[in-house]
């Protein structure tokens, strides 16, 4: 039985990650004719935009088999500006190839991805690309790759052998044991090795050559293992997107069982008692970054539907099956509700993304219809969650987020090239986001004529990078389950804005801690009138803190320049580690916030007379170092933003009225102030 394996490779853009991926397919058989990247003719640059630019912009698969390996790849994007296309492919990886180029060495973005590889847990190949370039040195760069990420990247151009296999049996005690009564390592023991990340291997070679791609063939089919996996049903959702015909596709993972056409599977969650205006998944409730879950079942009637096609692919093509085992990587249609990172079936949910978009921009219709632009980016949005769309009623204007520039490009020309619209963006701006600094409770009272809710939140701040979460500890005496559903499910199905600047709110829990309906005039939207108005409360009492997006840079510049730059960094407010290289060339490590390291690369160029190169990844987010500068240049009011109102409506007199945020404990009808 031939032994089914997920591999994702991966690179730094320009290390030949394609061009590598199409010289297995082409020695395993796979294809008769070798394509290139630059000829715009790969079998894996299936899209015409990839074509067009000669980079990978979406993931790809392809099916090969060599010898006892019945091996999926998966083509991941290399581009920056593309990693969260990448990311959502990690958490379905059997096992990741690394590519790094000989030339270029380790760039900034290949440290990326060996953190997010270690955080994902996947074992990791690394093979050195462009061994034929002028200047290339297996040795200094083994040398270097086991300096920057592990000693336990292993030379296996050849069989390990001698000291080096020592050294790996060192790495784990039943492997010293086997080497020191027999000698050596069975390959099942370094197999072994390698998928619990304790052992890296790395082979070097020219993919456009076709040197060196035999032998990663061979080492991956005799040192991979096969995943075990459940009998019950599961699958993860790594992907969506549209064929040529407009068919939603869900790429998915099967994880355990088997997925069969027809099958009915539950992709969200009725939210109930809301008139058919919630129907979120309470997983999705748990906010951007995921969390736990909340403290007792709140998931309403479960969402079915039906498995219409099982198609699996390889590069453009595709092959209709019935049933597909467990370890499969397939695309389905008939499935309207999936979204990258959701677990369906026994499976959990994906970890929340890591690397996110800084910058937010600002669609520029022109003569196109807004609605109609709104409706296409909706479908890029359903396709990349990320994008986050939205419409400003209070602006008029539609906004999206980005990682840069280059993906900017692709999002204008997919809205021409799929949907006629011809639209342009405004210059992008620092995407930032507040959190709060200590507990505080949210009041929302919403009482016009023959409505009411009333709904008390607790918020409180959660560590850097947790996101939100929500959650709830008010007793079903005090709220009807149902309505303690919805009020969750109301959290989690729009961003809420800071009172600072109007940006995300992140890094806190918020916990329902009472609320109250009334038996005859209670409705769903009222609940979702006073969740939205008890975020906003809070926050209005809270002593809020602006947060900004950091970069993680890598500036290799002339020895000359060193100075200059640590000047610049040091004037951003930025920090860096001591400067290393080599000849005439320094590498200056750091981190900086995006608003002073965003427009820097024209700089670097500028003063290196074109000799110098600057690399930044997104380094999450930190307290802002000029808060009160931005604050003012926003000039954001928040009791005018009605939108997010803070404010309560109450009802005397037959007829409603409204009572301002700071004097609504004085009008509410449960007591508050219990939990803070």
């Amino acid at each position: 039985m031939s032994k089914r394996v997920i591999l994702g490779v991966l690179a730094h853009v320009d290390a030949g990650k394609t061009t590598l991926s199409e010289a297995m397919l082409y020695r395993s058989g796979r294809i008769r004719k070798l394509g290139r990247v630059d000829h715009g003719d790969a079998y894996l640059d299936t899209d015409a935009l990839e074509r067009q630019r000669g980079i990978t912009i979406f993931s790809k698969q392809a099916r090969l088999k060599y010898g006892d390996l019945d091996l999926t790849l998966v083509d991941t994007p290399g581009h920056v500006d593309f990693s969260s296309e990448m990311e959502r492919t990690l958490s379905i990886l059997d096992y990741a190839l690394l590519v790094v180029s000989a030339s270029d060495g380790i760039q900034g973005h290949a440290e990326t991805l060996w953190r997010l590889l270690r955080r994902y847990r996947v074992p990791t190949f690394i093979f050195v690309n462009k061994m034929d370039s002028p200047g290339a040195d297996h040795d200094r760069v083994l040398d270097r790759i086991r300096r920057r990420w592990s000693p336990a990247c292993a030379d296996f151009s050849r069989d390990p052998a001698g000291d080096e296999l020592e050294d790996m049996a060192l790495l784990d005690e039943s492997c010293m044991d086997e080497y020191l009564k027999t000698g050596g390592l069975a390959p099942s023991s370094l197999a072994r090795l390698i998928a619990d990340r304790k052992v890296f291997p790395c082979l070097f070679g020219s993919a456009l050559k076709l040197d060196g791609v035999d032998r990663l063939l061979e080492v991956l089919e005799g040192c991979t293992l096969a995943p075990e996996y459940p009998s019950a049903f599961g699958a993860r959702v790594y992907k969506v997107s549209h064929d040529e015909h407009g068919d939603r596709l869900t790429w998915l993972k099967v994880t355990g069982g088997s997925l069969q056409v027809k099958a009915a599977l539950e992709t969200g969650r009725e939210a109930g008692g809301d008139g058919g205006h919630g129907g979120l998944d309470p997983d999705r409730a748990a906010g951007p970054a995921g969390g736990p879950p909340p403290s007792f079942d709140i998931k309403g009637d479960p969402v079915l539907e039906k498995v219409d096609q099982v198609r699996l692919y390889s590069g453009a093509r595709y092959d209709l099956v019935e049933q597909v085992p467990a370890g499969t990587l397939c695309a389905v249609t008939g499935l309207d509700l999936t979204r990258p990172g959701q677990g369906l079936g026994a499976s959990p949910q994906a970890p929340a993304p890591l690397l996110e978009p800084v910058l937010a921009f600002t669609v520029l219709t022109g003569d196109e219809e807004p609605h109609r632009v709104l409706q296409a980016l909706k479908v890029l949005q359903d396709e990349d969650p990320q994008l986050h769309v939205v419409w400003q009623d209070r602006l008029q204007e539609i906004r999206l987020r980005l990682m840069g520039k280059v993906q900017l490009e692709v999002v204008r020309e997919e809205l021409h090239g799929r949907f006629g619209l011809d639209v342009d963006f405004s210059p992008g701006s620092i995407l930032y986001r507040e959190t709060i600094e200590s507990p505080v409770e949210g009041v929302g009272h919403f009482e016009p004529l023959r409505h009411y809710a009333e709904v008390h939140l607790l918020l409180e701040p959660t560590g850097r990078g947790s996101g939100l979460t929500f959650a709830s500890t008010c007793s079903q005496d005090r709220l009807d389950r149902s309505w303690q559903r919805l009020i969750l499910t109301h959290l989690g199905e729009r961003e809420h804005l800071g009172v600072l600047t109007g940006s995300p709110i992140t890094d806190m829990r918020i916990t329902l801690i009472d609320g109250r309906a009334h038996e005859k005039h209670t409705e769903g939207g009222d609940f979702r009138q006073a969740t939205y108005r008890a975020v906003r409360q809070g926050l209005m009492k809270a002593r809020s803190i602006l947060l900004e997006p950091w970069y993680r840079f890598r500036l290799e510049i002339p020895r000359e320049s060193l100075g200059r730059a640590m000047s610049d960094i040091q004037r951003m407010e930025g920090t860096f580690v001591s400067p290393t290289g080599d000849g005439d060339y320094m590498i200056l490590e750091g981190e900086a916030p995006v608003s002073g390291m965003r427009d820097y690369a024209p700089d670097v160029t500028a003063y290196t007379h074109g000799r110098g190169h600057l690399t930044c990844i997104s380094a999450g987010y930190r307290p802002c170092h000029d808060q009160e500068a931005v604050v003012r240049a926003a000039a954001y009011d928040p009791e005018s933003d009605l939108e997010n109102t803070p404010d309560s409506v109450f009802c005397a007199h037959g007829a409603g009225y409204t009572v301002k945020w700071n004097r609504v404990e004085d009008f509410m009808h449960l007591d508050g102030g219990r939990y803070i």
